[in-house]
């Protein structure tokens, strides 16, 4: 059995000044890159590189159709050797897709109608700290008219070199700090709870889910001004959580969250939030021994509660981060989530198979029957 994937070579810098030094950003280089955090950081020191800003193709999540247009303007470069992304997880998940060969139509990319080569070296340098897609071979896309997300995995999308720079964090707001930790602590629960998890990927879940609650706690008991303490700890703790659901896996609180995220446009991290405990709860219901009881025990210490409390205690913490809203909220009806009860089920096979326990389609509506 696998135990645990380790492929970008991982680096981390105080400042974007020593990274530039030691990768020389130029020509024959393309950066696709938050404009805000390309701007602050990297212009002074960098040119004759391609630069382009995928909020310049689209706002919210990444799209089928903002991959196309931004495909459209860089077809136009180049050639380029280097791809080097600096972004969140929209930018991240972008950027991999260029590391290929080919992948226009990106529908048929997603499909596997399209082989899959890599064929540029890849440097991915996160600006939040939540998706660990630095070190996945993961991209996530909402595909429009199929009104849902899709994830590709391939060892082709994984990084050559991921870089970790404290420094663009320091003026992150706190509610894109909040959308995208919250995503970490999931990856962490999530891949801790999935069958394919190894004492190695344990680790990394469970360091990481301890970094990121304690963190929470210090900043409930600070205040949000104390962020820029202990932002550095959780941007180490989603590098983590990305590591362990890089081998073990996300399961169904993402899948279940996709649909949400596709109808609504919500933020991945709060749409995974929205569906959180809702899941654990579920699963509960089908299996309390196991990994499931371990993960309690485990937290019901950090948050000093009973393991029967753990879920209650968890929304308690986490809505002094990011309160919670039902899917009604959202605009959800019980005619959607019916919908999106056979959307989960035909389309997120890839993630299910992760489940802590089975889940029909049945058990998936009465999640979001729960939420509604």
């Amino acid at each position: 059995m696998k135990q645990i994937i380790f492929k970008p070579e991982l680096h981390k810098y105080s400042t974007c000044g020593e990274f530039i030094q030691d990768f020389s950003l130029g020509k024959g280089d393309l950066i696709i890159a938050s404009e805000s955090s390309y701007k602050n950081y990297f212009a002074k020191y960098v040119t004759d590189a391609d630069v382009f800003y995928p909020r310049n193709y689209g706002s919210g999540e990444p799209t089928d159709q903002m991959v196309e247009a931004l495909y459209a303007d860089i077809e136009k470069t180049g050639p380029h050797k280097r791809i080097i992304a600096i972004g969140g997880g929209t930018v991240l998940d972008i950027a991999k897709l260029f590391a290929l060969r080919d992948m226009h139509p990106v529908t048929d990319l997603f499909d596997r109608k399209i082989p899959l080569i890599k064929d540029k070296k890849l440097i991915l340098i996160p600006t939040t700290c939540g998706t660990g897609s630095e070190v996945t071979n993961i991209s996530i896309l909402a595909f429009i008219q199929r009104g849902s997300k899709m994830g590709l995995a391939d060892e082709q999308l994984f990084a050559d070199y991921a870089v970790l720079i404290p420094e663009l964090l320091e003026n992150l707001p706190f509610h894109f700090f909040a959308t995208s930790s919250i995503d970490a602590l999931i990856h962490a629960v999530e891949s801790a709870l999935s069958p394919k998890a190894t004492p190695y990927t344990k680790l990394f879940s469970y360091k990481a889910i301890e970094m990121i609650l304690k963190g929470y706690q210090k900043i409930v008991e600070n205040g949000k001004e104390s962020l820029k303490l202990y932002i550095e700890d959780i941007l180490i703790a989603s590098n983590y959580a990305g590591l362990a659901f890089g081998t073990a896996g996300c399961a169904a609180v993402h899948a279940t969250s996709y649909p949400l995220s596709g109808t609504f446009h919500v933020a991945h991290g709060e749409a995974n939030y929205a569906m959180f405990t809702g899941v654990l709860k579920n699963y509960a219901k089908k299996k309390t021994d196991g990994a499931l009881n371990e993960l309690n025990l485990f937290i019901s210490n950090l948050l000093n509660c009973d393991t029967a409390d753990v879920n209650e205690e968890i929304e308690n913490l986490l809505n002094h981060i990011l309160p919670k809203k039902s899917l009604s909220e959202y605009g959800a009806t019980e005619e959607i989530i019916k919908k999106w009860s056979e959307s989960v089920i035909k389309n997120q096979t890839r993630l299910l198979s992760n489940n802590f326990v089975p889940l029909t389609q049945e058990e998936i509506y009465i999640i979001y029957k729960e939420l509604l």
